[in-house]
């Protein structure tokens, strides 16, 4: 009997063990209550007017590049100017010796006194013999020949004119003066250099003020820019109401304004560019010959722009994407052609329209077809992958 209930005993304690054994297993076999839906800051574009002002790259080139030579042969006796500074307009820049040239303006006049004296001289003559043709006490011979040495006189006269012209051309052209106003590069010749007429160079005035900025636009955005005119995509100012906006180097904004007044009537065939030019005043000599800046060209509208945070857009094996929440809450994978980056966002060309919801932040958090929970992005919220 005892072992009866020895036996018993046990097998209650087995029962329990067993009973207690299996509970977390039936625990586990319930169901688990669904994960939440990932939370996503999401921001609802909307189609707005933006300024449309591409920004290119420019030179800077002086407005007028005027080549200093001397019309006449002779010795530099002395040049006034400093170089590499400002010259106005009239200031004198070199003498010629103007000696030999004095002395063929005196030569000249000389010249041009001698044929007055006979034109006088020929003209008394034939005042004389004229009226003697009629009483027949000269003969027709007499006559034509007081003519024809009173029209050499005269043709003589002028001669020497032309040559006293000349002289005088010369003499005033041995002092050289600054054709225009600018800075003016170092002198090539010195005193005692003997220069050729028309030949050799002096020196090179560049004028500054204004300056031009020279950019180059490629076809393909002229092109598109044509498109968008037509399409009313892009409307405003038209090309000579632009203005440019310079930016230098060290990224220093440039205080005045440019105004465009050029572009080439044909493309460059070894760029496939086309030039335009802006002018730009230039009083404190900020801006130098051959310098390179960033203009933008401001004035235009872009109508029906959409801007979305730059962090939004991503890069796809094919270019850039963004995550869109589509119907039913579920993430969608867009395909987007941006435009230009405009601060902090960008400028989406196609791809997107308005009253979609794109993902701004917590893109780690989806997977693409998965619903997720919409929530409104923080305006200044870091990147999801910070």
């Amino acid at each position: 009997m005892a072992n009866t209930v020895r036996t018993l005993r046990l097998a209650i304690g087995f029962l329990a063990c067993v009973g207690v054994a299996g509970l977390p297993g039936c625990q586990k076999e319930a169901a688990a209550p669904p994960p939440p839906m990932p939370e996503v800051g999401v921001l609802t574009v909307a189609a707005q007017d933006i300024p449309d002002d591409p920004e290119f790259i420019g030179q800077a080139e002086a407005s007028r590049i005027v080549e200093i030579r001397s019309q006449v042969t002779g010795i530099i006796k002395e040049f006034f100017y400093r170089e590499g500074r400002d010259v106005k307009k009239g200031d004198r820049l070199y003498q010629i010796d103007p000696v030999p040239f004095q002395a063929a303006v005196s030569s000249a006049k000389a010249m041009v006194a001698q044929a007055e004296a006979r034109v006088v001289q020929a003209t008394q003559h034939f005042a004389r013999v004229k009226p003697l043709l009629a009483e027949q006490a000269v003969s027709q011979k007499d006559v034509d020949d007081a003519v024809a040495e009173d029209l050499a006189a005269k043709a003589s006269l002028e001669s020497a004119r032309g040559q006293l012209v000349k002289a005088q051309f010369d003499l005033d052209n041995t002092l050289i003066i600054a054709p225009i106003s600018g800075m003016i590069e170092r002198t090539k010749s010195y005193e005692g250099r003997l220069i050729s007429a028309q030949t050799d160079l002096l020196t090179i005035i560049h004028q500054v003020d204004p300056m031009y900025v020279i950019v180059s636009v490629p076809e393909s955005f002229l092109l598109k820019r044509v498109r968008d005119r037509a399409e009313k995509r892009v409307q405003g100012a038209g090309l000579y109401e632009l203005r440019g906006v310079l930016t230098f180097a060290d990224g220093a904004i440039y205080p005045h304004e440019g105004k465009l007044d050029l572009q080439e009537v044909g493309l460059r065939v070894t760029t496939g560019t086309r030039d335009v030019r802006i002018v730009f005043p230039n009083r404190e000599r900020a801006l130098l010959p051959g310098q390179f800046v960033k203009v933008r060209l401001s004035g235009a509208i872009r109508t029906g722009g959409i801007l979305v945070p730059q962090r939004a857009v991503q890069q796809g094996p094919k270019g850039s994407i963004v995550y869109v929440v589509g119907e039913g809450g579920k993430v969608e994978i867009r395909s987007i052609q941006g435009a230009s980056w405009r601060g902090s966002q960008w400028l989406i060309e196609d791809g997107l329209r308005a009253g979609e919801r794109v993902v701004v932040d917590g893109m780690h958090r989806i997977v693409p077809g998965a619903p997720v929970k919409p929530v409104p992005a923080a305006e200044n919220s870091p990147a999801s992958n910070l």
